[in-house]
């Protein structure tokens, strides 16, 4: 039995972009073979070994992280005082010194090896200058005005996606109110 009403129709789903297909499957991958890794060295070496390198690959990626953090505050501290912005002479070395760190503390030894491979200035100058150039091209490829029209909206609509109407009154410098505002109440 129909009641007449029309059925609703959904729109079709968005497709999941291939980011979020194909990274959780990485990560998996990448865990797997870390232990794997682990275990192989485990064997042929001891667990006492591994323990060391583990833990050398901890300390190590510490104090890269504090002399590429602190690198960084001085950069920004000199460019406060200079009145300009931070410079990027060491083509965003500091990101990847830190990223390199923090792969070098995480447990495992591909980690180790891509963490080291960063702390190499060379890789680190090919890598931004990469990443430059792929930023610079999304951003062209973006049509004019998106991260403006999403701050325009995101200005506009409320969490629970209801619209706040509004206006805006600018007063000018030269106008000044002949009698004090009253308070804003309810």
């Amino acid at each position: 039995m129909t009641t007449g009403a029309p059925t609703p129709t959904y729109p079709a789903r968005p497709r999941r972009s291939r980011l979020r297909t194909f990274l959780p499957l990485g990560i998996a991958a990448w865990l797997v073979l870390e232990i794997w890794l682990l275990t192989v060295v485990a064997g042929a070496a001891s667990g006492f070994t591994v323990f060391l390198l583990l833990l050398a690959g901890f300390l190590l990626g510490s104090v890269v992280i504090k002399r590429a953090g602190r690198r960084a505050f001085q950069n920004l501290n000199e460019a406060v005082q200079r009145g300009g912005a931070p410079s990027s002479s060491n083509g965003g070395g500091n990101g990847l010194m830190m990223l390199g760190g923090l792969l070098l503390m995480l447990p495992g030894l591909i980690s180790d090896a891509v963490g080291l491979l960063l702390l190499i200035p060379p890789v680190q100058k090919a890598l931004s200058s990469y990443a430059e150039r792929t930023v610079e091209r999304k951003l062209r490829e973006a049509g004019p005005g998106t991260l403006g029209d999403a701050f325009q909206q995101a200005r506009m609509h409320r969490p629970d996606g209801k619209v706040v109407p509004g206006e805006v009154i600018r007063d000018e410098p030269g106008d000044t109110p002949q009698d004090p505002r009253p308070p804003l109440t309810r």
